[in-house]
């Protein structure tokens, strides 16, 4: 995997962390216990720290970067979605970034709360626990039930049993040439949250 030392800085991985060949660490990067960071992910610490803690997910093609002397942090079980950026923030633990959304500098996004794919968080912002935010720009819609808070959980464990499975299962391979008769969809254990209290935020 692309791994880069900068600035006297060489990036951690914990060895129960998986890191996909393809993601890039540089510099000032630290990936705790448990952690998954997707294929195209970038952490760049080449100004200052972005850093990953126990059991949580940054997913593909993230990127986390801050300014100089700044630190940019995922809590414990913090959950980032596809094509997430984070700059110069600290997300929560327990925290939920969705699908494509931006997150600015000097945001904190509380434990548990859950940023809406696609929403636009502006510098600053403090988003208190456990609510729903979204919007360009985001604002507080309201506060999450009990529902949501455990599918997000669950959502995060499946995250870290993936980390599990595929630093001893994944490998580089050549593809078939054709599909296996019978072939099945793989089944998870997930959901998406609309098919899990009705409708999607």
């Amino acid at each position: 995997m692309p791994i880069y030392s900068y600035a006297g800085y060489t990036p951690v991985v914990d060895p129960t962390a998986f890191v996909h060949p393809t993601a890039t660490l540089i510099g000032d990067a630290i990936v705790g216990p448990r952690c998954y960071v997707g294929p195209g992910a970038s952490m760049r610490g080449d100004f200052g720290r972005v850093e990953l803690r126990a059991g949580a997910n940054l997913q593909d093609n993230c990127v986390m970067h801050t300014f100089p002397g700044r630190i940019a942090l995922v809590e414990e079980n913090g959950h980032v979605g596809h094509g997430a950026v984070l700059h110069g923030c600290h997300v929560g633990s327990g925290a939920l970034i969705g699908i494509g959304a931006v997150i600015m500098d000097n945001v904190v996004i509380g434990e548990h709360a859950l940023v809406a794919a696609m929403s636009f968080v502006k510098e600053g912002m403090q988003v208190p626990p456990r609510v729903l935010v979204a919007g360009v720009p985001a604002r507080v819609v309201r506060e999450l039930t009990v529902t949501e808070v455990d599918w997000k959980s669950s959502g995060t464990l499946q995250y870290q049993e993936l980390a599990r499975r595929s630093l001893a299962e994944m490998r580089e391979c050549v593809p078939l040439a054709a599909q296996e008769a019978g072939r099945p969809v793989r089944e998870a254990g997930s959901r998406p949250l609309s098919e899990t209290r009705g409708k999607a935020p």
